[in-house]
């Protein structure tokens, strides 16, 4: 393969940017443009070991910086690798990649290391997967599940299950296929304990990985209630900062404001939308009917009520709404300042989930944070064996599981076993396209277009 060269740092202003270089005229690259001052020269550097020097256009020093060689196979794309750290200048880092293209390097592609890396054998197709997963966390979930799958955990279930698959389906086979040579026949049992098993484990990486979009993507959240009862004063107190317009006058939310909050691990697509109620005005009625869809679309409601007036109609005609819906929901009593002129009880034939705040008051924000922790932060989590699939690899898992359910209710019917065979085929190749042990070039060219170039 050629030798491929990238900025692997982001390409902005900063201390260092660091230039890095792979393949089997990686360190010929390094040697024409970088002179070390602590050794004789680049190629007589051992794996592992690093050299300040100056880095050279044709003899004219353009930066001084540091080398790091790793030698094959024992670096991260399994080949020989130069890394170039110069100071973080836009305009230098750029010229320290032109000099490496010039000097026979080419351009890396999008996640061209990683993929090395795993045509190398270096990585699984999983693991490769999980370096982007590690780069994207936001939160401690997100990136404890990435070092998991990075680890091999993710490969390692999957693979134990796929063998015990490939295993039986051997087994079947020869039992189908050469029934004069007397072979013992499948025992019914054993492969209804197997199947089970199969089942269990994706179907309970299918429930992390559920819990694990949310967590990732963040949680599709809408803000409502009638006007004039503190939704955009919530929503500038769980940003942090003040993005919706508030005023004394009801109405003056008229579109849906969106923006992203982190409260603890998880992140909140909140949508601040116009308040609810019976309106002649034009402009405000298409707010109204804008709020009301994104009721129906979210995973999400707040509730916001002002406990300083007796619930109307429009609050009561909400509170119906989103139980009728079944959305998840959070009843926020706001204005705790004030004299209440309703109690809890009221509210909680909707929704048990309830919490009184004054949304003025910076203290409460961390009330609200509690009371969603507990709607969402996913049931039995273990940060060291919980793992959420990505959306590729939840494909895989749906596919899988679904017909290792069908071949077992298949078994309890007493279908043949060739029906059964052909199921249990269907959801090994799943199984293994999930691993990249039986993935397409297209599957796994759509894997590493999503990466940065420099990974």
């Amino acid at each position: 393969m050629s030798t491929i060269c990238a900025i692997s740092t982001p390409v902005a202003e900063g201390g260092i940017s660091v230039i890095r270089i792979s393949g089997e005229n990686a360190l010929n690259v390094a040697e024409k443009i970088f002179a070390p001052h602590t050794c004789p020269s680049v190629a007589g550097m051992a794996g592992y070991t690093c050299a300040y020097g100056q880095i050279n256009d044709n003899g004219r020093a353009v930066d001084d910086g540091v080398l790091t060689v790793f030698r094959a196979p024992h670096s991260y794309t399994g080949e020989d690798v130069c890394e170039i750290s110069c100071h973080g200048g836009i305009y230098v880092t750029k010229r320290v990649l032109r000099l490496c293209l010039e000097n026979g390097a080419e351009p890396a592609q999008a996640g061209e290391f990683t993929k090395r890396a795993m045509l190398n054998g270096k990585l699984s197709l999983t693991q490769a997967e999980a370096v982007m997963d590690t780069i994207a966390a936001q939160g401690e979930y997100a990136l404890a599940s990435a070092n998991l799958t990075r680890k091999g955990s993710l490969f390692g279930r999957i693979d134990k299950v796929t063998k015990e698959l490939v295993k039986l389906l051997g087994e079947l086979a020869a039992w189908v296929d050469y029934p004069e040579e007397d072979l013992p026949a499948v025992e019914e049992n054993a492969l209804r304990e197997s199947l089970k098993n199969a089942v269990s484990v994706t179907g309970r990486l299918l429930a992390d990985s559920d819990n694990g979009m949310l967590i990732k993507n963040g949680i599709d959240t809408v803000i409502a209630g009638r006007p004039n009862v503190g939704k955009s004063t919530l929503m500038n107190l769980l940003l942090g900062y003040d993005r919706s317009i508030v005023t004394e006058v009801a109405g003056t939310t008229r579109d849906v404001i969106e923006e992203s909050a982190r409260l603890g691990e998880l992140i909140f697509r909140l949508s601040d939308t116009a308040g609810i109620r019976d309106t002649e005005d034009k402009v405000e009625k298409i707010g109204v009917e804008m709020a009301q869809k994104r009721l129906e679309e979210c995973m999400l409601v707040i509730e916001v009520f002002d406990t300083s007036v007796k619930p109307d109609d429009d609050d009561t005609a909400l509170l119906e709404k989103v139980r009728s819906l079944g959305k998840r929901a959070l009843i926020v009593l706001n204005k705790s300042d004030l004299e209440s002129a309703v109690g809890e009880d009221f509210f909680r034939e909707y929704c048990e989930n309830i919490v009184c705040i004054s949304a003025k008051d910076p203290n409460d924000r961390e009330k609200i944070q509690h009371a969603l922790e507990k709607i969402f932060t996913p049931e039995n989590y273990d940060a060291d064996s919980t793992i959420f699939a990505n959306e590729r690899q939840r494909g895989c898992l749906v596919k899988a599981n679904k017909n290792l359910t069908a071949a077992l209710e298949a078994l309890e019917m007493g279908e043949t076993l060739d029906a059964v065979t052909v199921m249990i085929d269907y959801a090994a190749d799943s199984l293994l396209e999930l691993t990249g042990e039986k993935a397409t070039e297209a599957v796994v060219s759509e894997v590493f277009s999503k990466f940065c170039v420099g990974k």
